[in-house]
């Protein structure tokens, strides 16, 4: 291959370079090869170089108007090499209205300088389901005039709040964001609220109604006794009850038909519309974690005592009976006289993690997460699970698989559904690894390891020591974000812009906590 002519059009400032065989026999170049070239006027091209020619044999001809110019060059159109009146590659058309002007000018790229005092602000991303109003943007249920309905967000979209959130929990159907603020506002709900499991939020209309659905982050007060001088530490959600976990103590919101919120079950009693917030007692230490089942829930105290209320048909209460328990009460089983550093629940099994990396479980086990120690399908008590798998740092108990992360970094699953080892495995009793490369480990980046994990009902995340966020499981409504409907078997990176610093999942929809890169 090499350079056999070039042409000049003088009146238009074009310059078109292709290449062609020096023996290859060319065919007469005519105007409606240029037809197609943007900005190019060919009526301007004298006849003579329209004649029909033949290329030498020996030596290539230099007269450009014997030659048919290729349609690409180098892989690119043809187009790209002429070069109008103005400076570019092609002339671009002006805007035809005011909408068009507006409209390019909204896509324009915007370029800032960042100060030496600039600081890293903390977002909030949110994806998934967003007819409930879990996802708290209201023009994707209502939207402007002109706009269609967004039932789904399939990718990580901003939610804007005032307020730097410290911590967020996905319920079924509905989100809890909150932040270690001393204004009176501390938390903030969104999404379905049939049994009042945000809290109560009066009607515009009717001030004795309330609304069965936010679609918005709305405030939800606290009974504290000194609102100014107390932090929300940690929220946590189940089907259709909440826990706020606070410096003055455990608060409760929500359905309470099996005693989960730690009051006394009253018969026939209505959830919705309730404005009862009910603060929890009968600990003998002070709670610093709070994690909801589906419709039970857990407490671990400073000094690494756990206890748990709520539905037991299948043990997850570990107080070795299947009754349902309306009052918080201590565990025994293997983890009595124990330090719990980390209990975990989503559904209806439990995992709880020691000072000393030892792993412990208890509730449902018809999915194979407790089948290490028992072959019935309940454990009521807490069990010490023998697993080789090294120290363990962390626990995540979803609906029918576990995860668990080591001190190395490393990720172990088991169970049933996807657990994030490809299609052929899809239950296992004794935990595997996850390769490290699907979270980025290679020769290049060998320091990467996995830093957190968390789960929903049916997906798991991990978060790296980079502040990068994987994600596998169901992707129910395209609660992954990863931009797709497919269901997820192995960890797969979610483009978020910064770096992750927590995530919550629920069963389909997912909040992500972001510090911004600048």
């Amino acid at each position: 291959m090499g350079l056999t002519g070039c042409l000049t059009a003088f009146q238009r400032r074009i310059w078109v370079v292709f290449v062609g065989s020096k023996k290859q026999l060319l065919q007469p170049l005519t105007s409606k090869d240029f037809a197609g070239v943007p900005g190019l006027r060919t009526r301007g091209l004298s006849g003579s170089c329209l004649r029909r020619g033949r290329a030498s044999p020996g030596v290539p001809s230099l007269n450009p108007c014997l030659h048919r110019p290729p349609r690409s060059f180098l892989g690119l159109p043809l187009g790209l090499f002429f070069e109008g009146r103005h400076r570019g590659f092609a002339k671009v058309a002006k805007p035809k209205s005011i909408r068009d002007v507006k409209a390019a000018d909204e896509a324009a790229p915007i370029f800032q300088y960042v100060g030496d005092r600039a600081k890293r602000k903390d977002r909030v991303f949110v994806c998934g389901f967003t007819y409930s109003g879990a996802l708290g943007i209201p023009s994707f249920i209502i939207p402007d005039a002109g706009k269609k309905r967004r039932r789904i967000q399939p990718t990580p979209y901003r939610l804007e709040v005032e307020e730097k959130i410290s911590s967020a929990a996905c319920g079924y159907g509905f989100t809890l964001l909150s932040s270690r603020t001393m204004d009176i506002n501390k938390i903030w709900g969104m999404g379905l609220n049939k049994d009042s499991q945000i809290g109560f939020h009066r009607s515009r209309k009717d001030k004795s109604k309330g609304y069965e659905y936010v679609l918005e982050p709305s405030p939800v007060p606290l009974p504290l006794a000194k609102p100014q001088q107390s932090r929300v530490l940690q929220v946590s959600c189940g089907r259709a009850h909440s826990l706020v976990l606070t410096e003055e103590g455990v608060f409760s919101m929500g359905n309470n038909a099996y005693g989960q919120c730690g009051r006394k079950v009253i018969e026939g009693e209505i959830y919705s519309e309730s404005q009862i917030i009910n603060k929890l007692q009968g600990f003998e230490d002070r709670v610093v974690q709070v994690a909801c089942g589906q419709d039970h829930s857990l407490f671990r105290t400073e000094k690494g005592d756990v206890y748990s209320c709520g539905w037991g048909a299948d043990g997850q209460t570990g107080l070795g009976h299947y009754d349902i328990m309306s009052i918080p009460t201590k565990l025994g089983g293997d983890i009595a006289g124990v330090r719990i550093t980390q209990v975990t629940t989503y559904g209806d099994s439990c995992l709880a993690v020691s000072e000393t990396g030892e792993l412990f479980g208890w509730g449902n086990t018809e999915y194979l997460q407790l089948t290490s120690v028992t072959e019935t399908t309940q454990v009521n008590a807490p069990r010490h699970l023998p697993f080789s798998v090294g120290k363990v740092k962390e626990a995540s108990c979803g609906g029918t698989g576990n995860a668990i992360l080591t001190e190395e970094g490393h990720v172990f699953v088991w169970g049933y559904g996807i657990l994030g080892k490809g299609p052929n495995i899809m239950e296992t009793a004794i935990p595997e690894m996850i390769p490290p490369s699907l979270f980025g480990l290679s020769d290049f980046n060998p320091d990467i390891c996995v830093d957190r994990i968390r789960c929903g009902l049916n997906q798991f995340a991990a978060i790296t020591n980079h502040g990068e966020l994987f994600i596998w499981g169901k992707n129910v409504r395209g609660c992954l974000g990863i931009g797709r409907m497919e269901d997820q078997y192995f960890p797969w990176r979610v483009t978020v812009p910064g770096e992750v610093v927590d995530v919550a999942c629920g069963v389909d929809h997912m909040v992500i906590l972001v510090k911004s890169f600048i």
